[in-house]
């Protein structure tokens, strides 16, 4: 590659990012409502039967795993969605002929979803200091791996989008995979309170580590070693991101 095209890769950028932001009422205003709820409801009645997690009121023990199910599911959805609907719509081929690396055009569909990501995040962190006056122990880290997070999904769902040639395919893969693994992460409990042979499950999950990285950094506890925590999430951003770039390169499922 001679060169980065800087001009045609902020254009395609600017418009993935712009492009889930005029459409806030359907990507950024559900995830506000739905957590809300989830905090009153949940929150404030399971409260009730189970007082502490870890030393942790139980309201506040499920705002992380809260924020980090708004993050990956806003992230990947943005890429997935923005790279089907290219594909069905004939459209990639003028992008796939424009003066754009393989590199550059899966980046600005990554940073795109990345942003979706880490706004729905934030917001829902900013929720829950609202609401509950939620402490948040590592601010910084915290926004850090929010960041990681975003990134790796965002490379994940851009994969998808990829492999997907219907809506219903793609629907699919994400009810069959993220959906589930985000329920059995430990969002709304912890796994030491599963038997021994879900305990080992969970810990083959990966969207599990993501949820006890984000438990840490704002509350403090943690399942397990959050360093594996880190450790997963570089993981799964590298190999998405770099699979991604490769299948797009190839050609393979993106040009019919």
């Amino acid at each position: 590659m001679s060169g980065i095209n800087w001009i045609g890769f902020y254009t395609l950028t600017y418009r993935e990012v712009g492009r889930f932001f005029t459409v806030y009422r359907q990507t950024v205003l559900p995830g506000l409502i739905s957590s809300a709820l989830y905090i009153l409801i949940f929150g404030f009645t399971l409260e009730r039967r189970i007082s502490e997690i870890d030393g942790v009121p139980y309201t506040l023990f499920i705002l992380p795993g809260l924020i980090m199910m708004n993050t990956l599911t806003n992230a990947s959805s943005n890429t997935s969605s923005s790279m089907l609907q290219m594909k069905l719509l004939q459209q990639l081929p003028d992008i796939l002929t424009a003066p754009l690396s393989s590199l550059e055009i899966c980046l600005a569909y990554i940073i795109g979803g990345t942003v979706r990501g880490m706004v729905n995040g934030i917001l829902v962190m900013l929720l829950g200091v609202l609401l509950i006056d939620m402490p948040v122990q590592q601010p910084l880290a915290t926004i850090g791996f929010i960041f990681l997070v975003s990134w790796a999904f965002a490379s994940m769902g851009l994969l998808l989008g990829q492999l997907a040639d219907t809506w219903d395919q793609l629907a699919m893969m994400q009810n069959f995979f993220l959906t589930p693994l985000s329920f059995l992460g430990g969002i709304f409990y912890s796994i030491q309170m599963l038997p021994e042979w879900a305990q080992d499950l969970s810990f083959v999950n990966p969207i599990y580590y993501m949820i006890n990285g984000i438990r840490y950094t704002i509350l403090g506890v943690s399942d397990s070693s959050p360093y594996n925590s880190f450790l997963m999430a570089i993981f799964m951003t590298i190999l998405f991101t770099v699979v991604a770039i490769m299948l797009m390169k190839s050609g393979k499922k993106i040009k019919q």
